[in-house]
This record gives structure tokens, sequence and C-alpha cells, in this order.
């Protein structure tokens, strides 16, 4: 009879450990640290460049006009999937210069009642380091990247799009251009004062012929595309369109943790659509200056011609 209680007590112990992780699980879906309570000073220390939500001003929106015409997509230098290089066309189209912020997706958030950008609780390592407003809204999926963009009267940025506003025209490997320079964009290479994501257009090296900024480094984007292998090769001439369907989306530009020797501006990554992490963020794009216009509470958008890698600018006419 005691023998027989031992065991039945012994077996219940188990499966109280075994239930565990899964009640963590459960747990940790409920509430992340962005949706907690704000941390006192004094709890919001622990990285060398902490970005309190105070300390700068949200920055205005902007849009970059990025001119119709041919651009060089892909790169024989690189892997499988980043060939054959080819010349193909775009129509005109407009991308935003900068990462959308913490700020600019908590405004999102508050006007739809979307969930907020952050991770589970287990999952929450530099999180008290990246809630600037300034700092790009990472721990974002797809579709929840999808859902900003469409709040804004706006979309995704194609894949080539996204290569062409990064990349310009001619085909350079990096946005400022052919030479890989280790400190200009915000990497695990070097110490460049950034533990996690820089305040975004911080890091004014990594600019792209039209003034695009943070395309080599600070945080993967998504893009709109399904991820497809031999992509560039199935691409058509003009304004190439996603694979209709697929297993994985397609994520551009390096992270701040990325190091190694494959951070061309042509490198191509991809995840589940429904991943997060705090090294994935997200920009959106429209096709005219005409459609898309602001329709969220943000405020009016700034859109302006591009800047040439001599720092000149344009404005639309």
């Amino acid at each position: 009879m005691l023998e027989t209680r031992f065991k039945v007590i012994f077996l219940l112990v188990v499966l109280f450990a075994a239930s565990l992780p899964i009640i963590a699980i459960l747990r940790g879906t409920i509430s992340t640290p962005f949706e907690a309570e704000p941390q006192s000073a004094e709890q919001n220390q622990g990285g060398s460049n902490p970005e309190p939500a105070s300390a700068e001003e949200p920055l205005e929106e902007e849009l970059v006009v990025i001119p119709a015409g041919p651009f060089v997509f892909g790169t024989n230098r690189g892997g499988f999937d980043e060939q054959p290089e080819r010349t193909i066309y775009l129509d005109q189209f407009l991308i935003d210069r900068y990462e959308v912020t913490n700020a600019q997706y908590a405004a999102f958030v508050k006007a739809t009642g979307h969930r907020k950008s952050g991770p589970p609780s287990r999952y929450a390592k530099n999180t008290l380091r990246m809630r600037g407003v300034n700092q790009p809204a990472v721990y974002v999926s797809w579709e929840d990247a999808k859902a900003y963009c469409e709040w804004r009267g706006r979309r995704l940025p194609s894949e080539a799009e996204w290569e062409k506003a990064m990349r310009g025209p001619d085909g350079r490997l990096w946005p400022w251009g052919n030479v890989e320079v280790p400190n200009a964009a915000n990497w695990a290479r070097v110490d460049d004062g950034f533990d996690v994501a820089a305040p975004v257009g911080r890091v004014k090296s990594d600019a792209s012929p039209y003034g695009v900024m943070d395309g080599a480094g600070n945080v993967m984007e998504w893009v709109n595309d399904w991820y497809l292998e031999g992509a560039y090769a199935a691409a058509s001439e003009r304004n190439p369109e996603s694979p209709e369907y697929g297993t994985y989306k397609v994520l551009r530009g390096a992270a701040y943790t990325s190091s190694g020797s494959d951070l061309r501006i042509t490198a191509r990554s991809k995840m589940m659509q429904d991943f997060r992490d705090e090294t994935i963020g997200f920009r959106c794009a429209q096709s005219s200056a005409e459609n898309g216009r602001s329709s969220g509470g943000v405020g009016p958008e700034k859109i302006t011609g591009n800047r040439s890698s001599r720092g000149s600018e344009t404005r639309p006419k």
C-alpha cells in the first residue's frame, strides 16, 4: 500500500515538473516586456547606450522618391540565389528613408489595437535597450509589418525595390560603393558604440545613393516577396513581382549582430512569416506620390527627392 502511494506521489511530481515549460510558454505569450509597466531609471540600465523613450523627439516620417529607370539586379560575385546579375527596369516608387521606429509603431498599436512589438518575456534579453523612440521597431512578424504598412496606406517594398533603393542603379555591392568598409554600418564586426540597434539614420555612412538609410546594417528588413532560390533568374525584366507562393518570406539587409563575409547589399535571407526577433524590422513603400498617402494618425509625412552619393538633393517635380 505504501509503495503504491509513493509511486502515485512520484508520478504527480514528474507530471508537474514536465508541465513547467508549457506553463512558461503560455504565460510568456500573454504579456511582453514592451507591454509591461514602465521601468524606473534604476531598472532601465544594462547597456553602453540605453535609449530612454524621452531622450529625443520622434523623427519626422520621410519618404524618398526612387526614380523610374533601369538598375543592376543581383550579382555574379555572390551566392547562387543572388545570380545572375541582370539589368531590369522599375517604375518610380517611394520608400521610407528610415526603418519604421518604435514611436511610429506605437501610434499604430494605439490606433488599431494591434499587438505590440515585443517578444515573450523569456526572450527579452535586450529589450530594455531597444525602446528608444527612434530605434527601429523589432520583434515584428511579416504579418505585423504588412498590417502597419497597410494602416499607413502603403505596402512592403518588393525585393527588387528594396535592392534598388539601397544599391542605386550602378551595381555597387554596398550602399557607399564597391569597397567594403567594416565600420560603415551597424554590424557586429567593430565596436561602433551600439550594442543593439542604433536609432535610425544615426550611422551616416550607411546611406544609399538616394539617401535611404540603414540598408547595410542595423536590423534586417521584411520585404513583400516569397523566397525563391532562383528568383533572380526567373524575374521579369520590368517590375518583377513576388513568386505566387512559398514557405519563407524574404529578409534583406544585415543586422547589428551580423558578421562574416556575406554582408553585400545583394545578400538574401529567408524566414517563416510569423517569426519575430530583435534583429528584424521593416520599412514601407508605395507606388507613387499620388496613391497611398498617410491614413494613420502619426502626422503628415515629408516627401523628398533622392540624394545623390555626393550629398545633393533633388525635389520631385
